[in-house]
């Protein structure tokens, strides 16, 4: 039977690797984050008041494209964020922080919520939870030139909205998994723990 499998995080986490490798590992088809083809991110990060509800709103679209190519896909999946992030996290961060106003955010509110309506959930959501210096610190090494100017505070309300989140969603079975000390990508010993901890939850999926 067919399976869905979605990493949820931060951004710099390891989502992309981890899902790559775990795909590779399960024989599974990977859903990749499609922010390289959004044509207002690189301008967002410049002035997030002119194009926050622009960013978000195009995400939006593209994830529930990508759902809609998740669900014809004959294989089982690992998807790299869950569409219900860029809604619960970083959208509604923009909305507190008043760079999305209230009409926009309506309207936004709006499609997602029917979405969720209609969209199957995953059946297990794997959350990635690293700190604040640790997220900071992969952001730079990876040295993408539009998140160059990302500050801090920006990266503790992102993580305090995720574990907000995850703590109140109800649509799939939750793995969290605490990623300061592991390094999936370098580390044989650290994926193969990994494995260890998710093996008993893909049973059950």
């Amino acid at each position: 039977m067919k399976k869905f499998i979605a990493i949820a995080g931060n951004m710099g986490i390891g989502k992309t690797t981890l899902t790559k490798k775990l795909a590779e590992h399960l024989n599974w088809q990977p859903y990749l984050e499609p922010f390289k083809q959004n044509p207002y991110l690189e301008d967002f990060y410049k002035d997030m008041q002119k194009w926050a509800y622009h960013s978000q709103m195009f995400f939006l679209g593209k994830r529930v494209e990508e759902y809609y190519n998740l669900l014809k896909e004959k294989k089982s999946v690992v998807q790299d964020r869950t569409f219900y992030e860029n809604a619960e996290v970083f959208a509604k961060n923009l909305y507190r922080k008043g760079l999305i106003n209230k009409r926009d955010w309506a309207v936004y509110q709006n499609f997602y919520r029917t979405y969720v309506s209609m969209l199957p959930a995953p059946d297990l959501v794997i959350y990635l939870r690293a700190s604040t210096d640790m997220i900071m610190d992969r952001i730079e090494k990876r040295s993408r030139d539009f998140e160059k100017n990302i500050e801090r505070e920006y990266v503790d309300e992102l993580n305090d909205l995720y574990d907000e989140w995850i703590s109140d969603f109800e649509g799939a079975q939750v793995l969290s998994i605490s990623y300061d000390d592991l390094d999936l990508k370098n580390s044989n010993i650290d994926f193969q723990s990994f494995l260890d901890a998710i093996k008993d939850y893909i049973k059950e999926v």
